[in-house]
């Protein structure tokens, strides 16, 4: 009995095919089974890969929302993490460890002002709506930072300093960024941004 490629016709072995059916479901030659697996690859993601830009993605939604939040505000706003500074370099850190690599990490995500004051902030999804010491990467040297955690419901606020004294943000805990005296926010503004969050994250 002779076999052949379903696509091009040629002629192959029995053990081309036998794996051929294994693998693709149908008898390819070498060079379209060689195909198949590489727009296979190039289809989708991993799961890790998966994760991982699903939580960039969520990251940074959370991260814009804060963004506005704080402009809409009349802050001045400046992104000040190093992806924003040089676009990709995370992504080349990916898997990448080492002092600096580490320093690049931490580095808040923006510097707010507003007259006198200046303020880092680091901004956190959670779909738990849980931050807690343990969660901060060891050694973190930006100890007047400000933590804004971005959750389907809230939005909350904790400082470094509230951290080290092993206070947590927690879905019953009433931190809420509103009630940062330091900021003097609008609430109704708030109200409004947590409203978007929902809508962002409803199905998260």
């Amino acid at each position: 009995m002779s076999y052949e490629c379903s696509k091009c016709k040629v002629e192959i072995t029995k053990k081309e095919y036998d794996w051929s059916m294994k693998k693709f479901n149908h008898a390819l030659c070498r060079e379209h089974q060689n195909n198949n697996n590489s727009a296979s690859k190039s289809k989708g993601l991993s799961k890790g890969e998966s994760n991982y830009k699903e939580g960039m993605i969520k990251g940074r939604i959370a991260e814009t929302l804060i963004e506005e939040l704080f402009l809409s505000l009349d802050y001045n706003v400046f992104r000040y993490g190093m992806e924003n500074t040089v676009p990709g370099i995370m992504k080349l850190l990916k898997g990448v460890r080492g002092d600096v690599a580490s320093n690049i990490r931490r580095m808040p995500d923006f510097v707010i002002q507003k007259g006198k004051e200046v303020f880092f902030i680091e901004i956190k999804f959670r779909k738990s709506e849980e931050f807690k010491k343990s969660d901060l990467p060891k050694d973190y040297p930006y100890e007047n930072c400000y933590f804004i955690i971005v959750s389907k419901k809230h939005i909350k606020c904790i400082t470094y300093a509230e951290l080290m004294e092993g206070k947590e943000v927690t879905p019953t805990s009433k931190n809420y960024l509103g009630s940062r005296k330091e900021f003097d926010l609008d609430k109704k503004v708030i109200i409004n941004f947590c409203n978007f969050a929902v809508k962002f994250f409803k199905e998260v």
